[in-house]
């Protein structure tokens, strides 16, 4: 699938895109530079209308759809808050209604952001995976079309971040992408190859949720029991085939990043740029900074994928052992 998106398809998606929203920042921070022993570039993602990288899948998706069934009138997906928000918000634009299937205890400000955006919100399981299957079910029952977290225009979608960061941005030697799903570094390699560039993907997932790297180093879908993780938009536990296949071909390799590092870089973010990152947006810093050797002098780019965290959370992180300041 990948490797059918061609740089034309990227173009077209992002003039659609940006008619929605405009290229987010990217900024070589000289701090977060100094703390990590190289140029590091942050493309901040976390600056969208709603906090993350996935409206981009969102605004093409339902474009895409609503030409193609414009009967449609309703769609259900599940998620743990930013794939939620971006169907939602997506789904308003088309005037088709958006059900949301998150487990419980999901995010309390998540959940309000989806809510305020439209989205019916159903509570069920105790995780991604259980809503997720839970979602399906509700689709076949209720006819509504579902909404799943990695398809092909997603991926082209969400990869016009990458297309703004490799063309705004110098040559890159590394960049590290969190994978929730998969679509945010499908999206990545697709824009790499599209440019024809050597850029190295590294892709990102936490200690508690290794569901990528196990399959990674597996060569084959390896699932897990549980995602334990704050790191939400990192929190799955059944990977994806095709996108598996697509990292497979395309991944440099998998960095597995502990809860403990994850919030590191999220004081990191907040003490040298003042940004708020999430955990999943703030994983890539933390495999940056665990990778400080080999990346000494070169130029890293990494993805601040979104900013929903709940404030509670985001204070007791920030209350925690702080980073030592860059000098």
């Amino acid at each position: 699938m990948i490797d059918r998106i061609t740089l034309t398809h990227l173009e077209d998606a992002a003039r659609r895109i940006h008619a929605v929203l405009p290229p987010t920042a990217q900024y070589c921070w000289p701090l977060l530079s100094t703390r990590g022993g190289a140029e590091i570039w942050v493309k901040h993602e976390n600056h969208t209308p709603v906090g993350a990288f996935k409206v981009r899948g969102g605004v093409l998706y339902m474009s895409e759809l609503k030409s193609a069934r414009p009967g449609l009138t309703g769609v259900i997906a599940a998620t743990r808050g930013n794939h939620g928000q971006s169907v939602a918000f997506a789904a308003g634009r088309v005037s088709m209604t958006a059900t949301v299937v998150v487990p419980h205890g999901n995010s309390a400000e998540k959940n309000a952001a989806m809510r305020v955006l439209g989205a019916v919100l159903i509570e069920h399981g105790s995780d991604f995976q259980e809503a997720y299957e839970y979602a399906r079910r509700l689709a076949a029952e209720k006819n509504l079309h579902f909404v799943d977290s990695f398809h092909a225009d997603l991926v082209r979608g969400v990869g016009t971040y990458a297309l703004e960061l490799f063309r705004a941005g110098p040559n890159f030697d590394r960049v590290y992408v969190p994978i929730g799903m998969g679509s945010g570094i499908c999206g990545a390699m697709a824009a790499r190859d599209a440019l024809g560039l050597r850029t190295e993907i590294v892709g990102v997932v936490a200690e508690g949720a290794p569901c990528y790297a196990l399959s990674f180093a597996a060569g084959k879908p390896v699932s897990t029991n549980a995602a334990d993780t704050f790191a939400d938009g990192l929190a799955c536990r059944v990977p994806n085939s095709a996108a598996l296949d697509a990292m497979l071909k395309g991944v440099a390799r998998v960095v597995t990043v502990s809860d403990a590092e994850i919030g590191a870089a999220m004081r990191a973010y907040f003490a040298d740029t003042h940004n708020v990152v999430e955990g999943a947006g703030a994983a890539p810093l933390a495999a940056a900074l665990q990778e400080r050797r080999i990346n000494a002098g070169r130029r890293i780019g990494v993805i601040a994928s979104g900013g929903n965290i709940d404030r509670d959370l985001f204070v007791s992180i920030l209350r925690q052992d702080q980073p030592e300041a860059a000098k």
